[in-house]
Order: C-alpha cells, then structure tokens, then sequence
C-alpha cells in the first residue's frame, strides 16, 4: 500500500499530535487529512512552518496541563453521591461503572470528563464509601471520593397485636371500671340479715300505758 508523508497540524488520535511527521496511506492522506487541512504535504516550505507548529503545540499542552491540574485539585475535595437500588438483603441491583460516575459528575457537578480517564479496575457493587483514580493528564493524577447509596425505602416491621385478655383489661381501665367476671352477670344488691331473738330482746320496749 502506498505511503504518504504529511505534517500534522492538529491533534488527531491514535495517529499524533500538531508538528508530528507520520507515514499514513495515501489515500487517508488524499482523500481526508489534506482536504480537511489537518496535514500539509512534507515540502520544503512546509518544514519552514514547523516552529510556528511547534509553538502552538507546547501552549495547547501547557494549557491543558493547568487546567488538569486544577481540575484534579478540585475533584480531590469532592465527594460524589450516587444513589442506587438494592434488595431487601441490602445488595445493589447492577453495579456503577466509570460511565455512571461520567454521567453524575456532569449532572451533579457540571463537570465533562472522559470516562476513559477514570480508571475503575472493575465496577462498584457495594454501598459505602469508595476512593476512584482519575487519570486526568499524563502527569496528572487524582482520586474521586464516591459515596453510593441505596433509594430504596427501608421496610418497617409490622405492630404485633397485644393478647385478647390485655386489650379488654386496657379497655375496662380506661373507662375507671373493673374486669368483668367470666361467666356471670352483674353483682346482686345484697339485703340484711334477719334480726335474731337475741337481737330482738335487746332492744328497748316502749312504756306501758296505766
């Protein structure tokens, strides 16, 4: 396959950044960096613009490498919130991956960030605190404080009802009365006793009339 030779004069992934000198096809070359003023031919008046490229190329880097690192300065005071579902054992429903943290970030915070650049060795599948790397710049590195939390509401024990005998013995207090007796009726009026003939002695005789 035929090469082509071409400056680069913008950042293009996987292939280089502005100033770089690289071989690609020549057709790529043709049909796609040329037409889109991303490269220019390797020429001798080409070489002449490669300082002016060069220049460019350290300020573009300087100018990242502020903001990252003011980036990461402000990431490292942060903590992320991010709440989930779980069972009725506590467990997550799915797990948080970077593309979870990516989106609540921008969401939360208004902040775009890669999610390339927060490296997860695997996803998160437990609530609590976890501290997640941000590999912000080449020399730029940080950690993401993410607290995960369930949203599902917590279930409330049901009220165990209290036995038969205590309800009606709470009920009957709190009217000022007394339990009933099982198995009979209300106390009957009690009338005296019949007065003994030593009773009836005892007592004083009215005066004889003469």
């Amino acid at each position: 396959m035929a090469k082509s030779e071409v400056i680069l004069t913008s950042n293009i992934v996987g292939l280089g950044a502005e100033s770089d000198q690289v071989k690609v096809a020549a057709g790529y070359a043709r049909n796609y960096l040329l037409p889109q003023g991303l490269a220019i031919p390797v020429t001798a008046a080409n070489k002449r613009r490669l300082e002016a490229l060069r220049q460019r190329r350290a300020e573009r880097e300087a100018h990242d490498l502020n903001s990252m690192t003011e980036l990461a300065s402000s990431l490292s005071k942060l903590l992320l919130k991010i709440g989930v579902k779980t069972g009725a054992d506590g467990k997550m429903f799915g797990s948080v991956t970077a593309g979870t943290i990516a989106d609540e970030l921008k969401h939360q915070c208004e902040v775009a960030l890669d999610k390339r650049k927060i490296h997860l060795e695997h996803p998160l599948r437990t609530l609590g605190d976890h501290e997640i790397e941000l590999r912000l710049h080449a020399n730029v590195t940080t950690t993401l404080k993410v607290k995960i939390e369930s949203t599902t509401p917590a279930e409330t024990p049901a009220k165990t009802a209290a036995p038969e005998g205590a309800a009606a013995g709470e009920s009957s207090s709190a009217r000022g009365g007394k339990p009933r007796r099982e198995g009979k009726g209300a106390p009957a009026e009690t009338k005296p006793a019949p007065a003994t003939k030593e009773a009836k002695a005892a007592r004083p005789r009215p005066p004889r009339k003469e």
